[in-house]
């Protein structure tokens, strides 16, 4: 099993004492609505929506996959494995095809999303962390401070915008979800949700998810918060994390 550097742990959690600390962006918690169950084998890096199926794809070498999920009972309905020398990523769906990246292989697979059919494989430099979409371009993190807008056709690299808080960059921006005009995305290893603005990439609102798993017994290696999943059909969030037991819908409520 290779886990996300765990060195940066201590970094991380400075980083956040500091961008916490910040004052002039909203601060919420995240309120548990409903509570389903969750794969605990699942190291979990993209979560999404599509025509209103729950999907999402996982990592780990040799354990990689991506799979539909019935979010009611928590069953994998489908499963698509990976070979063990790809680490997948986040991942998102657009006009009926699915962008899978990988972290450190530079590769994002393509596949038509009815029936798992490889349509393209594109090449990028650097590391795949998070991927969602704007019905236009595809948005992509790499563990740094950028985001980064590719075209879906190509895949190739557009405008760039860095994630700032109070005029400071903030790195680790890791699963992302695209959610009414925002880019909703996970801050590695904190336990939190920045909530993005495309345009500037300045943050804008920042939730607590810290209390999510309280009193819920914690199985096998229950690792970070990742995984947000925006169903448009009725606007709810679920969000989750790796090896996670629970799904959880959530509503947010300003501190």
């Amino acid at each position: 099993m290779i886990l996300k550097p765990a060195v940066i742990s201590f970094l991380l959690f400075i980083q956040a004492c500091a961008v916490f600390a910040q004052t002039g962006v909203k601060d919420y918690r995240a309120k548990v609505e409903e509570s389903y169950r969750h794969d605990v084998s699942a190291y979990t890096q993209g979560l999404f929506f599509y025509d209103g199926s729950l999907y999402e794809s996982t990592g780990q070498y040799g354990e990689s996959s991506f799979r539909k999920v019935d979010l009611t009972t928590g069953k994998v309905m489908w499963s698509h494995l990976f070979p063990e020398e790809y680490f997948i990523e986040g991942s998102c769906a657009l006009d009926g095809r699915v962008y899978i990246l990988t972290w450190h292989e530079g590769t994002c697979f393509v596949y038509s999303l009815s029936e798992m059919e490889q349509l393209a494989e594109f090449r990028y430099r650097g590391q795949g962390w998070g991927l969602t979409t704007d019905g236009e371009s595809l948005i992509m993190s790499d563990g740094t401070s950028t985001l980064t807008f590719r075209d879906p056709v190509t895949f190739i690299a557009g405008r760039t915008v860095e994630v700032t808080l109070g005029g400071r960059p903030v790195y680790n921006i890791n699963e992302l979800e695209y959610i009414d005009g925002s880019i909703w995305a996970n801050l590695y290893g904190s336990g939190h949700i920045l909530i993005i603005d495309p345009l500037t990439g300045k943050v804008t609102g920042r939730i607590d998810c810290t209390r999510l798993l309280d009193g819920i017994p914690k199985l096998g290696n229950v690792d970070v918060l990742n995984g947000i999943a925006y169903n448009a059909a009725d606007g709810s969030v679920y969000v989750t994390g790796k090896y996670w037991p629970r799904i959880f819908r959530i509503s947010i409520e300003e501190k």
